[in-house]
């Protein structure tokens, strides 16, 4: 039998980011996967749970004069999808989803 061969270019430097795990086992949340592209950010969100999910899109610009958004809260039913959009001036730092309990 051969040995295994791991290539370390093939791994990811950093872990994904993973929320939390809420206390009890409790499932919440839809899952979020979020695109930039230039100055455009668009979040999907698909909520795969029972419970009802209110959803927002954070969006931090890079540049100093450039203003940072927080998005209208969005609600996400029970196997709902939703699209969210945001965007910058000019390039974008960093976005995220958050997620709460309407």
């Amino acid at each position: 039998m051969a040995p295994a061969v791991v290539e370390l270019a093939d791994l990811p430097a950093e872990p994904p980011a993973q929320p939390a795990p809420l206390a009890g086992g409790e499932l919440f949340g839809a899952d979020c996967d979020t695109a930039i592209q230039g100055s455009q950010v668009t979040a999907y969100c698909h909520n795969a749970y029972p419970e009802t999910d209110q959803v927002r899109l954070h969006v931090e610009c890079d540049r100093w004069w450039d203003v940072d958004g927080d998005g209208v809260a969005v609600i996400v039913g029970p196997a709902g999808r939703v699209e969210l959009v945001g965007r910058c001036w000019k390039e974008v730092r960093s976005a995220w989803v958050s997620h709460r309990r309407p």
